[in-house]
C-alpha cells in the first residue's frame, strides 16, 4: 500500500515536469515568433537585402528664380555585422585612408546601444558618411574583398553663393533626440539643423523608399524580389522659392563687413522677407560633409559669434525709431495731435532731474517736425502726459494701454516669422516697474522708454516690421522668407494682416514727418543717394555701454511702397552715420537692380571701413 502510494506520487512529480518543459517550450516558441525578430532578421538577412533609396532633398531658389542650395552625390558606407566574418583591417583602413583605431573606435560606437538605439547585428548600420566620389573610389575596387559592406549613394547640400548662412541654414547628421522625436529618421540620416532647413525640414526632406534584393547562399545578389513588386521608389523632397532677393542680399553683407549688427528687408505689401543679413557670417558651405564638425567649433570659438543670427536673435534698444510709435499711440489715445506743440528743448532739457540730449533744431515743435528732427523732449513729455493723463485710473493703468499699442504693433512678442530662434525682444509692464521700482513709480521715472532706451528691447526684424506696418499705414503681415513651397500652400499666418487697432489717418501723420526727415531732417542724405525716389526715413542713435549704435528704419516709395528696411549697426555712431547710407544703398539696389556709379563708389567706401571700439574691431 505504502510502496503504491510512493509510485502515485512520483508519476504526478513527472507529469508536471514534463508539464512544466512543455510550457517553457511553447513559451520560448511564442517569444521567438511573435514577440521578437531577431530570428525573422537573421532569416531575412540570409535571404533578402533590404536596401534603403535615399530621396533628393528639395532644392531652395530665390525669389528670382536664382537657384541657392542644390544636392551633390555622397556616399555612405555601411554594414551588416553579422556578415563581417574576415576582415584585412589594415587592407580595409588603407582603403578609406584611415587608422586602425579609427576603425576600432567607430565598430564600438555603433554597438553602443545607448549611440545607436536600433543597433541589430543581423541589420545594415552605418560606418562612414558623406564621402566625396574620389574617397569612396579606391573602396569600390575593392570592395568585393570586404564581405558584409556596401555602398550606398546619398547627397550632400551644395551652395551656389557664399552668402545668406543664416538664413539657409544647414544639414547635418541626426542626433539621438532627433531620431526619438520621428521615427522617419535612422542613424547615418541627415536632418536639418537651422535656418530655412530645419524650419522646412518635413517639406525638404522627401520620403524614403526601399529594393528588396534576393541573395543567395553565398551572399551574391540575384536580382529584385518578386521583380520588385514589393520595392518602393523615394520620394524627393519639395522645392523651395525663398522671398529672398540673392542680389541685394549680397550687397548687404558686403556692406556690413567689418562691422557687427544686421540688416532686414521687407515687402510691406506680403511680408516677404527681401534680406536678412548678420554680420559678421560665414560661408554657408563650411558646415557641410565631415569637416562640419571641425569648422562649427572654429566659429563657435569666436568672440564676435558669427553664428548667431542677430536679425532675429539680437535684441537691442531701438533708439528713436521708437519714436514713430510712441507717435502712433499719443495720436489713438488722443494724448496730442497733429498741431500739439510740447515743452521746449533747446537742444536739451532737465526732465525731473534727469538731463535728456537732444539736436539741434528749432523750438517748440509739432509732431511732424519732431519726426523730422527727432526731438527727444516731445516724445518725453508725450509719454509723461499720456502716464499723467485722467483717462486712465492711474499711471499702472495708463501703461498697460501703452504696452498693448506696442504689442499690436509687433513689439514685445515673437512675431512668428518661419525662422528657429526667434527672440520676443521685451516691452516692460507696470508689474515690472512695481517689482523693480516700487508702487510709486511714475512717468519721471521710466520717461527713457519713450525714445526707445532703457528697458526696451527689439530685434532688428521688429523694427523693419515697424517700417513696414507704417508704409501699409496700419495692417501688417507675419515677416516670412519662404514665399512658394512645391505643391504646397503656406500657412495661413503669412498670408492674413494683422491690423495695429490704430486709425490709418494718424500713419498719414507719421508718414509726412518720415518724409520730411528724409528731405531736411536727420535723413536728409537719403535725397543724394535715391534721386527721385520719395523715400521715408527715421534714425536711432541707440545708448550702449561703449559707442552709440547706428540705427535706421524706413521704406520707399512713400505712396505704393515696395520695400521696408530696418539697420543696425553696431558702435556705429549716430543713425545718419551707417544706418542712413547703408539703408538708402539697400533701396536703391532693390528698386532699380543695381546701383549707380556714385552709390557705387558710397557703397565700396562703406564696406571697406570696419569700425573700431577700444583697441579691437568690433
Amino acid at each position: 500500500m505504502k510502496q503504491n502510494l510512493e509510485y502515485e506520487k512520483r508519476k504526478y512529480v513527472i507529469m508536471a515536469a514534463a508539464v512544466f518543459l512543455v510550457a517553457v517550450f511553447i513559451a520560448r516558441l511564442v517569444v521567438l515568433q511573435l514577440m521578437t525578430d531577431e530570428y525573422k532578421a537573421y532569416a531575412d538577412s540570409n535571404a533578402f537585402l533590404h536596401s534603403m533609396q535615399y530621396p533628393a532633398r528639395g532644392a531652395i531658389y530665390d525669389r528670382n528664380g536664382e537657384l541657392v542650395v542644390f544636392d551633390e552625390p555622397s556616399y555612405d558606407i555601411n554594414f551588416i555585422p553579422n556578415e563581417v566574418t574576415e576582415l584585412d583591417t589594415l587592407d580595409f583602413c588603407n582603403a578609406l585612408n584611415i587608422t586602425k583605431e579609427q576603425f576600432l573606435k567607430r565598430m564600438e560606437e555603433v554597438r553602443d546601444r545607448r549611440k545607436n538605439p536600433g543597433y541589430s547585428k543581423y541589420t545594415q548600420q552605418v560606418f562612414m558618411t558623406q564621402l566625396s566620389q574620389e574617397e569612396t573610389g579606391v573602396f569600390q575596387e575593392k570592395l568585393f574583398k570586404f564581405p558584409g559592406f556596401t555602398i550606398l549613394r546619398r547627397s550632400v547640400r551644395k551652395y551656389n553663393y557664399h552668402s545668406a548662412a543664416h538664413l539657409l541654414g544647414n544639414v547635418a547628421e541626426v542626433s539621438p533626440k532627433d531620431m526619438e522625436e520621428d521615427d522617419y529618421y535612422m542613424r547615418g540620416d541627415l536632418i536639418g539643423k537651422q535656418g530655412v532647413e530645419r524650419s522646412y525640414e518635413k517639406y525638404l526632406r522627401g520620403q524614403k523608399g526601399e529594393e528588396i534584393l534576393l541573395r543567395d547562399a553565398h551572399g551574391r545578389i540575384q536580382g529584385h524580389y518578386q521583380d520588385g513588386e514589393f520595392d518602393s521608389p523615394a520620394i524627393p523632397g519639395k522645392n523651395l522659392k525663398l522671398s529672398i532677393d540673392m542680389n541685394l542680399q549680397m550687397l548687404g553683407e558686403r556692406l556690413m563687413q567689418g562691422k557687427i549688427g544686421a540688416i532686414v528687408a521687407i515687402e510691406p505689401s506680403t511680408g516677404e522677407v527681401l534680406c536678412m543679413v548678420s554680420a559678421p557670417s560665414f560661408d554657408p558651405q563650411l558646415l557641410i560633409g565631415r569637416q562640419r564638425g571641425q569648422n562649427h567649433t572654429q566659429l563657435s570659438l569666436d568672440n564676435r559669434k558669427p553664428l548667431l543670427n542677430r536679425a532675429i536673435m539680437g535684441t537691442y534698444p531701438p533708439g528713436s525709431t521708437f519714436k514713430t510709435a510712441q507717435a502712433l499711440t499719443f495720436l489713438e489715445e488722443n494724448v496730442i495731435d497733429p498741431e500739439t506743440t510740447l515743452y521746449p528743448c533747446y537742444h536739451g532739457f532737465v526732465f525731473g532731474g534727469l538731463r535728456v540730449g537732444c539736436h539741434g533744431h528749432g523750438s517748440p515743435l509739432s509732431l511732424i517736425p519732431a519726426i523730422s528732427t527727432s526731438c527727444n523732449g516731445y516724445f518725453c513729455w508725450g509719454l509723461y502726459r499720456m502716464l499723467g493723463n485722467n483717462k486712465y485710473e492711474n499711471p499702472q493703468a495708463a501703461l498697460t494701454v501703452w504696452k498693448d499699442h506696442m504689442v499690436d504693433q509687433g513689439f514685445g512678442y515673437k512675431l512668428g516669422t518661419d525662422l528657429p530662434g526667434e527672440q520676443r525682444g521685451f516691452i516692460p509692464n507696470s508689474e515690472f516697474y512695481t517689482k523693480a521700482l516700487g508702487n510709486r513709480w511714475n512717468g519721471l521715472s521710466i520717461i527713457s522708454i519713450s525714445i526707445g532706451q532703457g528697458e526696451i528691447l527689439a530685434t532688428p526684424l521688429q523694427i523693419a516690421n515697424l517700417g513696414a506696418t507704417i508704409a501699409n499705414r496700419g495692417y501688417f503681415y507675419t515677416p516670412h522668407v519662404v514665399k512658394e513651397i512645391e505643391d504646397n500652400s503656406l500657412d495661413s499666418i503669412y498670408v492674413t494682416p494683422r491690423s495695429t487697432n490704430i486709425q490709418r489717418i494718424y500713419y498719414d501723420d507719421v508718414v509726412e514727418g518720415m518724409r520730411s526727415a528724409a528731405t531736411v531732417g536727420t535723413c536728409r542724405s537719403l535725397l543724394g543717394i535715391l534721386p527721385g525716389i520719395e523715400a521715408c526715413g527715421k534714425t536711432g542713435t541707440a545708448q550702449n555701454r561703449g559707442k552709440d549704435h547706428s540705427v535706421f528704419m524706413g521704406f520707399a516709395p512713400m505712396n505704393n511702397p515696395e520695400i521696408a528696411i530696418a539697420v543696425y549697426v553696431e558702435n556705429g555712431g549716430f543713425g545718419a552715420t551707417f544706418g542712413v547710407p547703408i539703408g538708402g544703398l539697400m533701396m536703391d539696389m532693390y528698386l532699380h537692380g543695381e546701383l549707380s556709379p556714385s552709390n557705387q563708389a558710397l557703397a565700396d567706401r562703406i564696406a571697406s571701413q570696419e569700425i573700431f571700439y577700444g583697441d579691437e574691431a568690433r
